[in-house]
């Protein structure tokens, strides 16, 4: 059953070496993924899985150990999901919002259980979504998801998807939704509007909402802002 979960923004620039010069802009986002990791693991679970938008050739599933990188933004820097020996065929399998994940748990030195990937294809349907995480949730023993997301795409001008009325909105009631632990309200978002504003968190917020299922957690919002014209939120569900 789920005994806790984290939700965190997925994009490279969290990675300070991507970020280079920028770096110190997400600082604050960054400490509060921590804060949210040290949640999953008071939770003393028996298993991680971390949830994450991903292209079809990235969805995995993706055992402990899979590599991934930073290549493709320009840094040579490589990660791998947890303590398990990576497979060599399996180079670079990671999608980036896994490859962030997996950076967030090196960072705070995770050990407090095995761990897993699954990328999730942003067009998928919420009722997929959900069935997806009720498959998680269902799962013998102590589970914690880590969901990987960003809210719209479109907050400003300079945005990557140019300014859309909508979307502050639309984030704030994600953040919302998120902060309450309101399973409800995330099966309810709307895969149309999620697209037109360069969402990519719905899909594996849904798969939360599915995994929390009857679980009785109570959420808290540790974060949300929108820099660079994006929304992010960290939140605990524990």
């Amino acid at each position: 059953m789920l005994v806790a979960a984290a939700v965190c923004p997925c994009p490279p620039l969290l990675v300070p070496e991507v970020a280079a010069g920028a770096a110190p802009e997400l600082d604050t986002a960054r400490a509060a993924c921590s804060d949210a990791l040290a949640v999953l693991a008071a939770a003393r679970p028996d298993r991680l899985v971390v949830v994450g938008p991903a292209e079809r050739s990235g969805r995995g599933p993706h055992p402990e150990g899979t590599p991934g990188s930073f290549r493709g933004f320009g840094v040579d820097l490589a990660v791998r999901l947890g303590r398990g020996e990576p497979d060599p065929s399996a180079e670079g399998a990671l999608p980036p919002s896994l490859a962030v994940a997996a950076w967030l748990l090196e960072r705070t030195g995770w050990s407090a259980a095995p761990i897993e990937g699954l990328g999730v294809g942003e067009p998928l349907a919420p009722e997929r979504c959900v069935e997806a995480g009720r498959d998680i949730g269902a799962r013998p023993g102590r589970i914690a998801l880590l969901v990987m997301g960003d809210g719209s795409a479109c907050r400003t001008l300079k945005a990557p998807g140019y300014l859309d009325e909508r979307a502050a909105p639309f984030d704030a009631a994600v953040a919302r939704a998120l902060g309450a632990a309101d399973v409800a309200a995330l099966k309810a978002l709307d895969t149309e509007p999620a697209q037109e504003l360069k969402a990519s968190g719905r899909a594996p917020w849904q798969v939360l909402a599915g995994a929390a299922e009857g679980a009785g957690l109570a959420g808290e919002l540790l974060y949300e802002d929108a820099p660079y014209g994006v929304g992010y939120v960290v939140a605990t569900w524990s």
